[in-house]
Order: C-alpha cells, then sequence, then structure tokens
C-alpha cells in the first residue's frame, strides 16, 4: 500500500472500431453497474476498472525507481472476459498487466443491435500512480509555452485522443465499390426496383448509393461467422487493420490473387498467378474519402490468353500488355512480372456534386459489355465529375491515355492522347431510364496538351472537334436504355454511332460510313423465384471500322487496347450468364458465342476489313459498299466459361475458387497469326475479387 501512493493511473477508454449511435451500440456492464442509463453504464465501468486496476497492480521490485507508462490494448470479448492483447512497456511491467487484467471480474458483454459483440480498449498506466479520480476536474488552460518561457514535462494531447468501434463508414460513405460483376450482381435487384430514382449507368457506384437500396453492412452481418479470436475475426470478417475516431476513418488489407492452373495441351506445363497487394482505404470527415491499391504479380495463362497478350506488346520491347492490367516484362523464361496500381480521391461537398481524381477504370452501361466505355483495358489517370439533381446523373470524365505501338515510340517514350466523356442519365419514368453519351479523343500532336475546349462539362464535342480540324479529334455518339418491366425482370440497351452518312444510309448499300453498333440485353433477378439466382442474355453487334479512325493515334484505345467493347470492330456476340449466391457459397456460368471478321494480314491478302482498331481505315479498304460484319476471315469464337467458390472475407471479398473454361477458336482460314485453337483451362486459387478480369478473348 506504501508504494500506491506515488503510483498515478490514468485510463484512457478507446474503442477501436466507431461510434455506434446509443439505440445499437451498449457498453460492456461491470458488476454493480446495472440499472443505470447509458451514460451512467459507461462512466460506471470507466470508474471500476480504474479502481481495480489501482488496487490490484503492484510494480515489481525491479521497476520500483522506473517513471514512464504502460500502455495496455484489451479487449471484452462477447463472453464478458478481460484478454489482452499488447502491453508495451518492460518485460515486467507488461506482465504484471496481463496478471491483473485476467483477475478482472466477467463482466455483461457489449452489445451491438442486441447481439454480444466485442469490443476493444486502452489503458495507459502512468507509473508513479494517483487514486482514481483525483484528476476528474479538468485543469485550467495554461499560457502556452512558447510565450511564457516554460515548458511542461508532456502534453497530453496524444494520449487524449480517442478511437471509436469500428462500424464499417466505409460501406455507406463515398468511396467507390469496387467493380465486379458478380459483387454487384449481388446488390442489382435492389437498385433496378420499379419507382427507383437511381442511375446504374455510370459505374464503379459509390457505396452510398448502394446504401439507400441495399445494405452491404447487413447482408456481411448475415453470413457472419462467430469468431471472438483476433485471427479468426480478421480471417473470416473483417479488414486487417481498421480504425475509427471522431470524423475519421482507416482500413488496411492484404490483397491476395494466388491460382495455379493447366491448360489442355498447352506449352507449358501449368498456369499460374502470383499476387501479393496492399489496399489503403479512408475517410476524413462526411466529404473526403481516398482508396489505393498496389499489387505485385507474375504469372502466365492459357496459351491463347499469352499469345494475345503478346500481340498487343508495345513498340520498346517489352514482352506483353496483360489485357486490362498493363505492360508487362519477362519473368523467367516463360512467363511475365505485371505490376499494377490503382488509386481514388472523391470530394463530395454536397448532396448535388461528387468529384473524384483516380487512376483506375470507368465503366458505362447496364450489360456485361459495354460498347460506350469499358473497363476492359488498363488503368488510367482520369477526373470525374458527377452531378445529380431531380431525375438527373451527369457524369463527365476527362482522361489521360496512351498509344503505345511501336509507329509512336520515340525513344521508349510513348505517345500521349486524352479523352473526354460526358454521360447523361435520365429516369424519364419509374420504369424507363434513358442515357445520353457523347465522347472525344484527340492527341498530343503540335504540342496541343490536353485541350481546354474540350473541358466546357456542357458543350457539344462534335461540334468542337470540327471547329478545331476533322482530323485532329475522333468524336462517339451514343444512346442508353432501361426499362423495368418489373422488380424481376429488366431490358436494356446501347447504340453507339461513330460516323454515320444519311445519304449512305438511305441508298441502302451497306456503305463503310455507317460506323455503328447496338446492344439490347436482358436480367432476370431472382429467377423462377430462386432467391440470389440472376439470368442474364446480351447481344452485341459492331459494324467494321467502329472504333478506328484516319489516324490511328486518335482510335478509341488506350494502351493497345480498346477502351470499348474489347473485340474492337466487325463483330456480332451473344452472351448467355447465370450467377448464384447463397450465403457464403456462389456459382457463376458464362456461355459466349461470336462471329468475328478478322485480316488476313498476308501477302496475298493484306486488306483491312474493320475489325482491327488499330489500323487506318482510309488506308486498305477492300470495297467501299456491301460492308457486312463477319467481312474477311470469318472466325467464330465460343467460351463456356464455370466458375464456384466460397468467399472467405465479405471485407475484402476474398473468394476461394475453382474455375474451368472452354475456348474454341475457329477461323475460316488459317495464317501465321490466326489459327484453329482448341483450349481447356482450369484453375483454383484465392482471390480479392475487387475487379473484372477478362479472360473472353
Amino acid at each position: 500500500m506504501f508504494m500506491k501512493k506515488y503510483f498515478v493511473l490514468l485510463l484512457t477508454v478507446v474503442a477501436l472500431a466507431a461510434h455506434a449511435q446509443s439505440n445499437l451500440e451498449k457498453y460492456p456492464v461491470y458488476p454493480g453497474c446495472e440499472g443505470q442509463d447509458a451514460a451512467g453504464i459507461e462512466s460506471c465501468f470507466y470508474q471500476k476498472v480504474q479502481q481495480f486496476v489501482f488496487e490490484k497492480f503492484q510494480v515489481p521490485d525491479a521497476q520500483k525507481e522506473f517513471k514512464g507508462a504502460v500502455l495496455v490494448l484489451f479487449e471484452v470479448t462477447d463472453q464478458g472476459k478481460f484478454n489482452v492483447l499488447y502491453a508495451d512497456g518492460t518485460p515486467d511491467l507488461a506482465a504484471e498487466s496481463k496478471r491483473v487484467f485476467a483477475a478482472l471480474p466477467q463482466v455483461t458483454p457489449p452489445s451491438y443491435n442486441g447481439k454480444p459483440t466485442y469490443a476493444k480498449y486502452t489503458l495507459k498506466i502512468n507509473i508513479p500512480l494517483q487514486q482514481p479520480g483525483e484528476n476528474a476536474v479538468p485543469a485550467k488552460v495554461k499560457e502556452p509555452a512558447y510565450s511564457s518561457g516554460k515548458f511542461e514535462k508532456e502534453l497530453t494531447e496524444f494520449d487524449s485522443i480517442k478511437y471509436s468501434k469500428f462500424t464499417n463508414p466505409q460501406l455507406t460513405s463515398q468511396l467507390n465499390v469496387p467493380f465486379s460483376h458478380d459483387y454487384y450482381s449481388t446488390f442489382d435487384p435492389a437498385l433496378n426496383q420499379v419507382g427507383s430514382n437511381n442511375h446504374t449507368g455510370s459505374k464503379p457506384f459509390t457505396y452510398a448509393e448502394v446504401a439507400k437500396y441495399y445494405s452491404i453492412a447487413e447482408a456481411n452481418d448475415k453470413i457472419k461467422k462467430n469468431r471472438s479470436g483476433w485471427l479468426g475475426r480478421k480471417l473470416w470478417n473483417e479488414n486487417m487493420v481498421e480504425i475509427q475516431g471522431e470524423g475519421y476513418w482507416f482500413t488496411l488489407n492484404p490483397i491476395l490473387d494466388l491460382q495455379l492452373g493447366k491448360n489442355t495441351e498447352g506449352k507449358v506445363d501449368y498456369t499460374y498467378v502470383n499476387t501479393r497487394g496492399l489496399q489503403f482505404q479512408g475517410g476524413l470527415g462526411e466529404q473526403v474519402t481516398f482508396t489505393t491499391t498496389l499489387y505485385e504479380s507474375q504469372g502466365r495463362f492459357a496459351d491463347y490468353y499469352n499469345a494475345y497478350a503478346e500481340s498487343i506488346a508495345t513498340g520498346a520491347g517489352d514482352p506483353a500488355i496483360i489485357p486490362g492490367i498493363g505492360i508487362a516484362k519477362r519473368f523467367k523464361e516463360d512467363a511475365y512480372d505485371f505490376p499494377l496500381a490503382e488509386a481514388n480521391l472523391s470530394y463530395t461537398p454536397n448532396q448535388f456534386f461528387n468529384m473524384q481524381l483516380g487512376y483506375g477504370r470507368n465503366f458505362i452501361g447496364d450489360g456485361y459489355r459495354s460498347l460506350l466505355q469499358s473497363d476492359g483495358a488498363s488503368p488510367y489517370p482520369f477526373f470525374k465529375l458527377n452531378t445529380t439533381f431531380w431525375k438527373i446523373k451527369y457524369t463527365n470524365t476527362y482522361m489521360w491515355l496512351k498509344d503505345v505501338r511501336p509507329e509512336v515510340t520515340v525513344e521508349r517514350t510513348y505517345a500521349k492522347k486524352y479523352m473526354a466523356n460526358h454521360y447523361l442519365s435520365w429516369n424519364m419514368s419509374k420504369r424507363f431510364n434513358m442515357g445520353f453519351f457523347e465522347s472525344v479523343v484527340w492527341a498530343d500532336t503540335n504540342d496541343r496538351g490536353f485541350d481546354m475546349s474540350f473541358v466546357n462539362p456542357l458543350i457539344f464535342y462534335r461540334s468542337v472537334e470540327f471547329a478545331s480540324s476533322a482530323r485532329s479529334g475522333n468524336a462517339l455518339l451514343g444512346l442508353t436504355g432501361k426499362y423495368k418491366v418489373n422488380n424481376s425482370i429488366n431490358l436494356y440497351g446501347q447504340f453507339l454511332l461513330d460516323e454515320f452518312s444519311l445519304a449512305d444510309m438511305r441508298a441502302g448499300e451497306s456503305s463503310w460510313k455507317n460506323k455503328f453498333g447496338y446492344q439490347f440485353g436482358a436480367k432476370y433477378f431472382n429467377a423462377f423465384g430462386i432467391n440470389g439466382l440472376l439470368l442474364q442474355a446480351e447481344y452485341n453487334h459492331v459494324r467494321p471500322y467502329v472504333y478506328a479512325h484516319s489516324d490511328p493515334l486518335t482510335n478509341y484505345a488506350h494502351n493497345n487496347q480498346s477502351m470499348g467493347h474489347q473485340w474492337g470492330g466487325n463483330f456480332r456476340e451473344f452472351i448467355a450468364l447465370a450467377r448464384y449466391h447463397n450465403g457464403r457459397y456462389f456459382a457463376d456460368a458464362k456461355i459466349t458465342f461470336g462471329e468475328r471478321g478478322l485480316d488476313f494480314d498476308t501477302a496475298e491478302n493484306g486488306f483491312n476489313y474493320g475489325g482491327n482498331i488499330f489500323k487506318d481505315y482510309e488506308i486498305g479498304r477492300p470495297f467501299d459498299k456491301g460492308v457486312k460484319v463477319g467481312q474477311g476471315n470469318k472466325t467464330t469464337v465460343f467460351i463456356a466459361d464455370i466458375q464456384a467458390g466460397y468467399l472467405i472475407n465479405p471485407a475484402t471479398n476474398l473468394k476461394a475458387f475453382a474455375s474451368l473454361i472452354y475456348r474454341n477458336f475457329d477461323p475460316t482460314q488459317e495464317t501465321l497469326t490466326t489459327f484453329k485453337d482448341s483450349t481447356t483451362w482450369f484453375s483454383v486459387g484465392l482471390r480479392c475479387d475487387i475487379f473484372n478480369w477478362y479472360f473472353d478473348y
């Protein structure tokens, strides 16, 4: 007892997970604190824990002269037991801290929404110690040290920073929901209810947009595993690191994509992907959110995919471009090294505007494919302005792109190009939505840079393009539509106009100038009354020379990949999809059947038939009239893709899966670069499904 009067015990209780509403979250109830209101229970808990530690804590003999602090991070479990997670200080003091906490009595556990849960707290023990309550009255504000010339031994600002119970604030924030077709299908039915006034054509969505119609937090809670240990919670339910305080929150997670597979009759013994990464997300106040994800990857794929990746390689000597990822370096003798980084900074000043500065991908439409803007190309820098009011959402996106073809690569430096998009989505009725799209691509020729003529968010790009010079930019126009038959069935479509000649259209001679594409599709949510089953059918039709331009530098592409449909021009395609989710289990099946018109690229036939968007459409056209989809080396493509697995952690969308892809590629004429190929590719793995990776080429 003699030593206790020299101790100072300062208890700062901090929940490391967020402030919850008082009617949802309840503090632990220490014995003797029953029957009080919420504030009283909290205050009583603090006082009882302070008093117990004050009475039981014994400074080890070896530390009698110690002056400093022991910081204890502890947890009250859902069983009401105290568990020390970490204690700093000397080994003797840390051991004494653990001994004292082990002796604390069992309490009524904290609860959230009526269910027992856990909560984390910190206890700072300053030595020497003082009777609890002696410092309860706040000290008077002192004169700043710099004006008085006197300095205190320590300030208390650092120790007074409080954390809160983490309540997954990101799930209602302005942060973008990672765009994965499979993940979006879980809340797609809720967003497409008849009478809703949202806009599903511009992706990715923000969590705030989704939260109006679907609670991701509640859905995750339904499949939450009952794990009280730290490792179990982090593996099955939570972010690896999650911190929340007054007006801010942060999460940090490892990102994995580990796959091992076999390509039948392939050139390599096995296929694999080895991706490790980190994702850091956060929010500052209600207006600012951010995320950044870094990936380090190595891998090799099925032969057809390797061949395609190498066919779009840069002009700087790199072996390949991994579609949707980026430029790859050689790894060992037959694999690739393909790092990737994505980031997004979002600012939402009010209910009308959201501004995003990012490095990533965007998507326009309600289908599996998009003819207007797809996410199949590598990430790129962009600035996006979303304006939402009344029944309108207006999206302006400005992008900085690259042309990496050998023809424009100078001393391993790639050519720069830019793209600006307008997309206006209008809910014309409770069932019908229509969207209006325009886009322009221009190059950094004559040191033109980012042409401010295209910055005006309300201007018509076609007019500006002609004012600047017809060859200075490539403008495209588009329409989207969606009709909600009922809460279960949606019909959707797109129309893309790259170039159009009314006279040639009236002549009915299928002129090459009539460059357009269209899409029709339907979704059937909770099909046949089976909750969690989505059926989808989609048809895409794109005429020859669409996305191409008289100057290939201003084609509709980035990093040798189409910014529209991944197949480029001159094709027709039918897709049938089925997706099913039941708790943590999932399965999906996709069948793609298409007909493409490819170039022969032989000495005997070097014509440009309109499928390769990186060719000048003014050069090598075999004919100007009678132009039809499939002209050239007509090739049929059949792809069946089946996947099934188990969701391990909803916080990172980490899945264990097995997939089987069958692909049959059958050209009319075999050449050195286009030949018949039948592939069966089986893979198993673990993947954080946070972006779409397309293998249907």
